[in-house]
């Protein structure tokens, strides 16, 4: 007999199909990114007492109310690496082990920051727009460059460390914030985040979400970037004080900003619609076809592993 699995995370007709294979799947994804978990509680509600695997992603997350009502739950698992909204603690204290897909779209991810990068500091939106409306370089003040310049990266994770290395192909020079100094790379380290702000020319955030990381990119830090600076955030929206940023590029205190991901997702962030010098996209940094299919994947190899007794590929604990 197949273990029960609930999925609370939309999956293409094929991966269905391959997860299936393994496991006796109800399929439930959550609506507005898990604002609305109607879908996942009516299943748990009417299955809870059968199922033994959740396969879910960081901002869906599975509450500790919903794990006490799955008395049989084995495995707790995420598509992609955050697990910020997954009751970790929880699921710690009753056994349960929680896996994650670490390393399946660290690439895709750093691809999207460099495009961000680079289309805030180019000013790729604006030219495009004005091209279509006769716009002419004469007319425009000269955007600066991105090569030779410093770009100051919070959070030298596995994200952090292959954006720092597509930077060092734009000869740029690299410094970091993280909780502790890493002794695998040998990029210039700031004990503090402010202090990074004011070195870089540009910022990346790629910091895990969660709170004690909320609002790190608030007011001061904008100001200690400065008015040249540029801001790209590819982690998670709740890092980056949004009313914050409005205000810095309303004010001319920052030069632009890129947001792949924001507050209150998947509403757009209102206060930033208004600026041409705010790039954003709609939380895809991760997502590829290679990326989706690896971390599907991951979620089968780490299930296979646990009900073979062996441990987890990529376990959060």
């Amino acid at each position: 007999m197949k273990p029960v699995l609930l999925v609370l995370v939309f999956l293409s007709e094929e991966h269905r199909a391959l997860v299936a294979e393994r496991f006796d799947m109800i399929y439930a994804p959550n609506a507005q990114l898990g604002a609305d978990r109607s879908n996942g509680e009516a299943q748990i509600a009417a299955r809870g007492h059968e199922i033994e695997v959740v396969l879910t992603n960081g901002t869906n997350g599975l509450l500790a109310s919903e794990i006490d009502r799955l008395p049989k739950l084995r495995l707790i698992s995420t598509v992609g690496v955050g697990y910020e909204n997954v009751a970790v603690a929880r699921a710690k204290e009753l056994g349960i082990p929680v896996s994650n897909a670490a390393g399946t779209n660290d690439d895709a991810v750093a691809d999207h920051a460099m495009m961000l990068l680079l289309a805030a500091v180019r000013r790729l939106p604006f030219l495009n727009t004005g091209v279509r409306n006769g716009l002419w370089r004469d007319d425009i003040p000269r955007p600066p460059q991105v090569s030779f310049r410093r770009l100051g990266i919070l959070g030298m994770g596995a994200i952090g460390k292959k954006v720092a290395r597509r930077a060092q192909g734009f000869h740029m020079e690299i410094g970091y914030h993280n909780r502790k100094r890493r002794d695998d790379v040998d990029f210039t380290y700031f004990e503090d985040l402010a202090s990074l702000a004011q070195w870089s020319d540009f910022l990346v955030v790629a910091a895990p979400g969660g709170a004690a990381t909320y609002h790190i990119i608030n007011r001061a830090i904008i100001d200690a970037l400065g008015p040249q600076g540029v801001l790209v955030n590819i982690a998670r929206g709740t890092l980056v004080d949004t009313e914050a940023v409005a205000a810095a590029l309303r004010d001319g205190r920052l030069h632009a900003a890129a947001l792949d991901v924001y507050e209150n997702e998947p509403t757009p962030p209102a206060p930033l619609l208004e600026f041409d010098n705010a790039v954003l996209t709609p939380h895809i940094a991760g997502i590829s076809p290679q990326a989706i299919d690896a971390s599907v994947r991951k979620f089968l190899e780490n299930a296979d592993c646990f009900f073979a007794g062996k441990p987890l590929v990529t376990p959060v604990y």
